[in-house]
């Protein structure tokens, strides 16, 4: 049933709530009532609204407080809040503390209606912009972030939303699903998008390395250090540093990387003076870090510091339709490149692309395709054009096999099997895959080295 938006009513009082929402009713809206800041909180949490419509004096949080606290929780959502009291400092305070505007007691029910549609039509305007401003994240280079699916439309807004201010940001998801993409957006659409972006794999450089590599080094620090290296922090200086791979850095350089990142200085290896500098920093991670926290394989601090705001890369198995419209983006990049009129792909290979989990996400997807086009005789891919893993894959033998003696498997191997597909349902985060197992996990981490 279509409505002109929904509307959360919060007041302490039940019959100024159900005058309310009687008369937004009659006009058309529809509405939700509670008579509690904290109902407020976990109704937003869990629900969708246009508005929240709120008294100002209620018993315990204020609506002053709640304005505020949906401000942090969904910044998108405008506020109206009532009072009885029509002073200049109380509307004051009720804007400052992030109200979209307020209306006096008694209520006169005609301007209510006015400022609840106003505020409805500011939210739908608002959301129209950051859907153009997300859809430019999959343009100019980006095509690879390309998606409809509802996981990855909440990632394009947080992404829009965040791009623009000089936060932290952590960028989570398994790999291949496409993190250095998205810190890439994230710089082109910053502030500092004029300055240098510049990456570093943590995973590939030894503690020794790594320091060197990023806070560089003077002439004759250590062996082979025949001259002054500047480092990446300041190669990227103005710009934006990207520390992929953050999971795996040493416990020791963690602590360095700390102290450089809370006082803005670094120390270059084999230097006495500090140096100062600006950047902004964004991290990147396959692993579960809040498990590597709680195992001391991580520190709590740097944690924190790094993860101001969280992006999270969907895996490609749980995005749907988006596998087709990915696999038709590069399989026409591909044909293009290679002058071979392949025009899309045909429905039993298509089939096969949505069945299939991959584990490699985007990167194993444009893998394929690139082999696909470059196999296929046709004017689409066909599932003979498909690697093997992807055309032979079954969903239905993915933990105990068919019905063919020789497709059975070990128990060993269900249990693997299950291990994973309970990991990639969690998005790896381990100590959730535990308790979903029934194990500890030392017992899980066990159970990974021996697959």
């Amino acid at each position: 049933m279509n409505h002109e938006g929904r509307v959360l009513i919060v007041d302490d009082e039940v019959s100024m709530c159900e005058l309310i929402a009687t008369t937004l009713q009659m006009r058309g809206f529809e509405t939700v009532s509670c008579h509690s800041a904290s109902d407020a909180i976990g109704l937003i949490r869990k629900s969708e609204f246009d508005v929240v419509l709120t008294d100002v004096c209620m018993p315990g949080t204020t609506g002053l407080q709640l304005c505020q606290q949906i401000a942090a929780l969904r910044p998108d959502v405008p506020v109206v809040v009532m009072t009885a009291f029509g002073s200049l400092e109380t509307a004051v305070a009720a804007i400052r503390s992030g109200a979209y505007d307020f209306i006096v007691k008694p209520v006169e029910m005609r301007i209510l209606a006015i400022t609840i549609a106003r505020a409805v039509e500011k939210r739908k305007l608002t959301g129209q912009i950051r859907l153009l401003e997300s859809q430019s994240f999959a343009s100019d280079g980006d095509s690879e972030l390309l998606g409809d699916s509802e996981p990855m439309r909440r990632m394009h807004d947080q992404l829009a939303r965040a791009a623009p201010s000089d936060a932290s940001i952590l960028i989570t998801g398994e790999s291949g699903t496409g993190k250095e993409l998205v810190a890439r957006s994230i710089h082109r659409h910053s502030g500092r998008s004029e300055k240098p972006f510049v990456a570093v794999n943590c995973a590939a450089l030894s503690e020794t390395l790594l320091e060197s590599e990023l806070f560089g080094h003077t002439r004759g620090a250590f062996t082979d250090a025949r001259n002054e290296r500047r480092g990446l922090f300041l190669e990227a200086e103005g710009g934006t540093l990207l520390l992929d791979e953050m999971g795996d850095m040493p416990l020791a350089m963690q602590v360095k990387l700390l102290r450089a990142l809370e006082e803005k200085r670094l120390r270059p290896v084999g230097s006495d003076h500090e140096i100062e500098f600006d950047v902004r920093v964004l991290a990147a991670t396959h692993r579960d870090l809040e498990s590597a926290v709680e195992d001391g394989r991580f520190r709590q601090d740097l944690f924190y510091r790094i993860n101001v705001i969280q992006l999270h890369l969907p895996p490609l198995r749980s995005r749907g339709a988006d596998i087709l419209r990915l696999a038709a983006h590069f399989i026409q990049l591909f044909a293009e490149n290679s002058g071979k009129p392949v025009l899309g792909i045909a429905e039993p290979a298509a089939e096969k692309l949505l069945e299939y989990s991959w584990p490699g996400n985007v990167r194993e997807l444009r893998n394929a395709m690139e082999r696909a086009v470059a196999l296929t005789q046709y004017d689409t891919v066909t599932i003979d054009d498909l690697p093997d893993k992807i055309r032979d894959f079954r969903s239905g033998s993915v933990f105990i096999g068919g019905d063919d003696p020789t497709e059975l498997v070990s128990l060993e191997q269900i249990e693997s099997r299950y291990i994973e597909h309970v990991l990639n349902a969690v998005n790896q985060n381990r100590t959730e895959a535990a308790k979903i197992l029934g194990v500890d996990r030392k017992t899980l981490y066990r159970k990974l080295k021996t697959t």
